[in-house]
């Protein structure tokens, strides 16, 4: 049962990121203003007056009914997460896990939930600020590893495979290297810099852009669309920031490609190498159509879902090259 559970979690947690990355690009992040509930009520449609009141003040706002169910439905999605990830936890207290399985893991993630809701709770009420909303997707991809590590754990008895003590530096540098670039894309998504640069390979007709803002672009502690000051972020800050991600593509595609190489050349773990080479083409291949076609809604959905595939492989493959 708890080997069970850990997998529907796990892919429930896939759904509630790859949901709350549908929530942050389709606009509705403010569906509801406040948290947990939606204008105090449990669900939108008992919140209809208020919403309806908010639409026709701002028609063009961040409230309306199609966007509070969005909002909404993310957050149910996340707490029947919540819900199992305890039960996890105190199944794990009571004994009943897999050999080698402790209670201590399962109460960090509990706890981690407990921080992500909290995240959740501030991206509304600080008003999307680029710094909250990025720790909150950073926050979805840690459980989302995370039970990914305890999934394997669960199976590990029958996963026991031979791999050289060479590859699990490799294995490591390649999960830190990509969780450095989920953060940078993060980073450009709660931005809103996707489309800064609408040119590929190129970047405003350029390998490097003639005019950039680091300080700015990089600054944690603003508001949205804002920089540190106040003022309106620059066209430049932007630009930046897509470009920084553009090449933190670059690095960590390369690296990864070598880390998939070296594992097909392993032969017991030449699968491994070819899904996570799979993935990595996939990805890349999203995040360039996403600019040459004006980051259509679904194609930009499936660059976070796959981000988040890609993390799962690796901790996955982490955990095997180690146990």
């Amino acid at each position: 049962m708890f080997t069970l559970l850990t997998r529907v979690a796990t892919l429930l947690c896939l759904i509630v990121v790859g949901f709350g990355a549908y929530v942050r690009l389709s606009d509705a992040g403010l569906g509801c203003p406040d948290w947990p509930g939606c204008y105090g009520k449990l669900t939108p449609t008992a919140a209809s007056s208020d919403i309806a009141q908010a639409a026709k003040a701002m028609p063009e706002g961040p409230v309306s009914m199609p966007k509070a169910w969005k909002e909404m439905i993310h957050r149910y999605l996340a707490g029947i997460l919540g819900a199992l990830i305890a039960i996890m936890m105190v199944m794990a207290w009571l004994g009943r896990r897999p050999r080698g399985i402790g209670a201590v893991f399962p109460t960090m993630l509990a706890a981690l939930v407990i921080v992500q809701a909290l995240f959740g709770k501030w991206t509304v009420t600080l008003l999307l600020k680029p710094a909250i909303v990025t720790g909150h997707l950073l926050g979805g991809m840690i459980i989302f590893a995370s039970l990914c590590w305890l999934m394997v754990s669960c199976n590990n008895g029958s996963q026991r495979r031979e791999s050289p003590a060479s590859l699990k530096l490799f294995a490591l540098l390649a999960l830190l290297l990509l969780f450095a670039q989920i953060a940078l894309g993060g980073w450009v998504s709660t931005n809103y810099a996707a489309l800064a640069c609408t040119d590929f390979p190129t970047c405003h007709g350029a390998w490097v852009p003639s005019q950039t803002d680091f300080e700015h672009g990089f600054t944690m502690a603003r508001e949205l669309g804002k920089n540190a000051v106040g003022d309106n972020l620059s066209r430049e800050a932007l630009t930046t920031i897509h470009w920084v991600h553009r090449v933190g593509a670059l690095v960590v595609g390369a690296f990864l490609c070598l880390f998939a190489w070296a594992l097909v050349q392993q032969g017991t773990w030449r699968m491994h190498g070819l899904v996570l080479f799979f993935l990595l083409c996939t990805q890349i291949g999203l995040g360039i159509a996403n600019v040459l076609l004006s980051l259509p809604l679904v194609l930009a959905v499936a660059h976070n879902v796959v981000a988040a595939l890609l993390l799962g492989k690796l901790v996955m493959i982490n955990h095997r090259i180690r146990h």
